[in-house]
């Protein structure tokens, strides 16, 4: 009897625990994302150097779906950056993982507009995705913030 009582009560503690650690972690995936942050799909870059903004080929973006974006890049007086080296990274901060594709530009189209293939949001929530921008030995990088349904 004092076996079972004993079994029994280290079963107990241990569901306690387990529903205790999986009722914190979803608290986690659920949060919010900081109030201030800018959606907007216009950006300055983060030292001034370039006004940057993008299109998607989905509008709106949905989840799961590969796609690509335009990018336009001018100097901080609105002139086009041709022939710029752009970087692409992507993020869910909350989560601390990033995108399941590696998207890139993929092609210069012409007045400050270049291409970004391979586009794609596992899930939804809080995503950061940043363009590192080298142009003519000026760098600089901009971050688009997104929220996904």
């Amino acid at each position: 009897m004092l076996r079972f009582r004993f079994s029994f009560i280290t079963l107990l503690l241990s569901v306690v625990l387990i529903t205790g650690c999986a009722g914190s972690m979803a608290m986690h995936s659920q949060s919010n994302p900081p109030a201030e942050l800018d959606y907007s799909t216009t950006r300055t870059s983060d030292e001034g150097r370039f006004v940057v903004s993008f299109t998607s080929a989905l509008d709106p973006i949905a989840i799961n779906q590969m796609h690509s974006w335009t990018l336009h890049v001018e100097t901080a007086d609105g002139a086009p950056v041709e022939n710029a080296v752009i970087q692409v990274s992507g993020d869910m901060p909350e989560h601390r993982h990033g995108m399941p594709t590696q998207p890139q530009v993929t092609q210069n189209l012409g007045g400050g507009d270049y291409l970004v293939e391979g586009m794609r949001f596992q899930m939804g929530g809080w995503w950061a995705v940043t363009f590192a921008i080298d142009a003519d030995g000026v760098q600089d990088s901009v971050t688009f913030n997104l929220r996904l349904r």
